[in-house]
C-alpha cells in the first residue's frame, strides 16, 4: 500500500465548509483508505491506499460533498513527494520561527508562472521561491498582511494550498512514524 497525505483547502474557515475530522476519517475509510490519522481542524490526512493520487483526489472531494454538501480543492501527495518538499527548504533559518514559513502545495508544475510580478509586490523581507510543485514563501511580518501570499496561487497559475512549517513538520513526523501508529492527533 502506498502511504499518502491529502491536503484539504478551504474548510473549517470562518464558520464555513465545516467538516470534523471524525467526518472526514469516515469518508477516507469508506473509500478503503486504512490506518487514516489526521493533524488539527485544517484537513491534514496522513493513511495508506492502494489507490491512485488522482482518484483519490477526486473521490474523496465527491464523498465530502455528497455527505456536507460542499466540494473542497483536495490534494494528493505521495509521502516521497512530501518529505522531498520539506527537506527542499531553502530557508532552513527561518524555521525556528514556523509561522512565518510556508509552503504552498501546487496541483502541478505551472507552465508559466509570473515571478516578476510576484518580485514586484515582495516586500524586502519577503522571501520566495519555486521549485517544481512546491511554493517556498518565508514572510517575517505574517502571512495575512503580505501581497506576496495573497496573489501567489493567481500568478503561479495552478490551484495551491498552503501550509505553515509547524503544520508541515508535524505531518512529516506522522509519515516518519508510519500512519496510524502515532498517539496525540485527531
Amino acid at each position: 500500500m502506498n502511504v499518502y497525505v491529502t491536503l484539504l483547502r478551504g474548510i473549517n474557515v470562518g464558520g464555513r465548509n465545516a467538516l470534523s475530522m471524525k467526518e472526514l476519517t469516515e469518508i477516507l475509510e469508506a473509500l478503503g483508505c486504512e490506518n487514516v490519522r489526521t493533524y488539527i481542524q485544517s484537513g491534514n490526512v496522513v493513511f495508506r491506499s492502494d489507490a491512485s493520487s488522482t482518484s483519490l483526489s477526486r473521490d474523496i472531494a465527491r464523498g465530502i460533498d455528497e455527505r456536507r454538501g460542499f466540494e473542497p480543492h483536495v490534494l494528493v501527495l505521495g509521502k516521497p513527494d512530501f518529505l522531498k518538499a520539506v527537506a527542499g527548504n531553502p530557508y532552513p533559518e527561518a524555521e525556528s520561527d514556523p509561522g512565518t514559513l510556508h509552503l504552498g502545495f501546487l496541483d502541478s508544475v505551472p507552465a508559466k508562472p509570473d515571478l516578476e510580478a510576484l518580485e514586484a509586490v515582495r516586500v524586502s523581507s519577503e522571501r520566495f521561491m519555486l521549485k517544481g510543485r512546491v511554493f517556498y514563501l518565508h514572510a517575517p511580518e505574517g502571512i495575512g498582511r503580505s501581497r506576496l501570499a495573497k496573489s501567489a496561487e493567481r500568478k503561479l497559475g495552478a490551484p495551491m494550498t498552503d501550509r505553515n512549517w509547524r503544520t508541515v513538520t508535524k505531518v512529516a513526523s506522522m509519515l516518519e512514524m508510519g500512519a496510524g501508529t502515532a498517539s496525540g492527533v485527531h
